[in-house]
């Protein structure tokens, strides 16, 4: 019977296309995705499949952006004057850059676009906005015990 609940440690193969049939990832020839399902460690409508399927079983889903990685943010979008760059960084469009925040931690950037000393940085999850299509096959679930470890 379907069913990885919340706790339950699960293996998935998938492949991420996009609307184009383009391939953005997979895990094909790797070790399959394993992951703590209500953990918040897979994106919400990715997790949602899984827990319709049984061991063995696979099937493809289409995930809007809301359920995926979210709408681009314009706000997302910053301008730096490239005076600010550290002198050994040349920055080029397509470039992703680490960024130090004030209050601590990184944020991921990337190098959207360049004109003149202005630089465009863009923050936003580089699949935000995207509706993805996933094949996703369920390997193995193992079992939330009663002492929260995974059993098989």
């Amino acid at each position: 019977m379907p069913g990885a609940k919340p706790g339950d440690t699960v293996k998935v193969h998938y492949t991420g296309r996009f609307e184009d049939g383009s391939v953005f990832d997979t895990s094909q020839g790797k070790d399959p995705l394993e992951f703590t399902m209500g953990q918040r460690q897979v994106i919400r409508g990715f997790e949602e499949t899984v827990a319709e399927l049984g061991p063995g079983e696979s099937t493809s889903t289409t995930i809007e952006a809301p359920e995926a990685y979210g709408e681009r943010m314009e706000e997302l979008l910053f301008e730096v004057d490239k005076a600010r760059f550290p002198e050994e960084i040349e920055p080029a469009v397509g470039d992703q850059l680490e960024l130090n925040q004030p209050e601590g931690g990184t944020v991921e950037v990337v190098v959207s676009q360049i004109e003149g000393d202005t630089v465009t940085l863009d923050a936003n999850h580089p699949l935000a906005g995207r509706r993805l299509t996933f094949d996703i096959h369920l390997v193995d679930i193992s079992a939330d015990d009663s002492d929260g470890e995974a059993t098989p």
